[in-house]
């Protein structure tokens, strides 16, 4: 079977700052290793990427490492408002955490959101962190404003309906969802181990759980797939920790994503729970209208459906080295990557090198 490269618009690299967890090189193997052949990097970095010198040094970065296409966000804070407006062409979008984060890109006050809605005017739309209340609160904001919003990583059957409702109001609300958040609820996590467990064995305690948003019930669960509809996007939410910081006594939050994406969907798929044409609407048509993207010419997946295999974190390229779905079944496993006419990946094999990847919005 052969698919259209995939995109992915929500994608944690770790560089600057965080390079053992992850970086431009090993995000953008695993990147290919999954189907996926645009990548959008968030900005909550160390430092993160909120001015001038920031982006151009997370865009070095990339020139030189990135193996698959790729564009990188700016990050809103409490003082940059004009600063990212002004960068605004050269980003992916602007990336605003109403909830959760910490540091310079911290939004402590509602009053600090209005001048980043009043002068944003990428090409990509703002892309909010905002769960439950925080969330109605920047649909407010995309009203009164008139201004496109992207909702990311949707998990609460409360958030969903009220994003359907805001649509058929015609606030300019887009939203996506995570795999994690489709396939494991809160009753998947399981109790912490007492000893960390070995690297890479089986899926671990409590701590490699921890994730924002967090785990919903399986009722929210059901709300995603029976509001399909209303989903724009499938993005990973690759944010990848390493093993010793997730068995910690302070895990941070995030799962890596990257290469199990494409299987669990395809996976639902053989189940009759989702539709080809469900996988490239939300993975490619969509992501590259709401982020307008340019096409990527001679691009392709070659995917072999029937192949069934069991996730194995030692298989997969990401630099943290887990996964939340050890040992789950799947099938589907891609094959070859073609990216703009290259063979890029073939059967377990990186072809594609270091600073292959193109920024598209140069």
């Amino acid at each position: 079977m052969r698919l259209p490269g995939l995109i992915d618009p929500h994608v944690h690299v770790r560089e600057p700052g965080q390079t053992h967890k992850e970086d431009w090189d090993s995000a953008t193997q695993a990147a290919l290793a999954g189907g996926v052949t645009t990548v959008l990097a968030m900005p909550n970095t160390k430092p993160p990427i909120f001015d001038a010198a920031t982006l151009d040094l997370a865009l070095a970065a990339a020139r030189t490492k990135a193996r698959c296409d790729y564009a990188q966000y700016l990050g809103a804070g409490p003082a940059n408002a004009a600063e990212v407006a002004r960068l605004a062409p050269r980003a992916a979008g602007l990336k605003m955490y109403l909830d959760s984060t910490f540091g310079e890109l911290r939004l402590d006050e509602m009053t600090l959101w209005l001048e980043h809605f009043r002068l944003w005017r990428g090409r990509g739309p703002i892309v909010v962190h905002a769960e439950s209340r925080s969330m109605a609160a920047a649909l407010a904001c995309a009203q009164m404003f008139d201004r496109p919003v992207h909702i990311a990583h949707v998990s609460l059957r409360e958030e969903i309906l009220l994003i359907k409702e805001a649509k058929a109001r015609g606030v300019k609300v887009t939203c996506e969802v995570t795999p994690h958040h489709l396939f494991l609820t809160k009753e998947d996590i399981p109790p912490s181990p007492p000893s960390p467990l070995p690297q890479g064995e089986g899926g671990g305690g409590e701590g490699r759980f921890e994730v924002r948003p967090r785990l919903a019930s399986p009722a929210d669960v059901q709300a995603l797939w029976q509001n399909l509809d209303v989903i724009d996007c499938f993005a990973t939410d690759h944010a990848p920790h390493t093993l010793a910081e997730k068995d910690g006594e302070t895990p941070p939050p995030g799962f890596p994503g990257l290469e199990t994406m494409l299987p669990l969907f395809l996976t639902a798929i053989g189940e009759g729970r989702l539709t080809i044409n469900h996988l490239i609407q939300k993975s490619v048509v969509n992501p590259r209208k709401i982020f307008h993207l340019p096409e990527q010419p001679e691009t392709w997946v070659e995917v072999d459906e029937n192949a069934r295999w069991e996730i194995r974190a030692a298989d997969l390229r990401s630099r943290c080295g887990w996964t939340p779905f050890e040992g789950r079944q799947v099938r589907g496993r891609v094959t070859r990557v073609v990216l703009r006419g290259r063979e890029a990946f073939r059967e377990g094999l990186v072809l594609a090198g270091p600073g292959y990847g193109r920024n598209v919005r140069e």
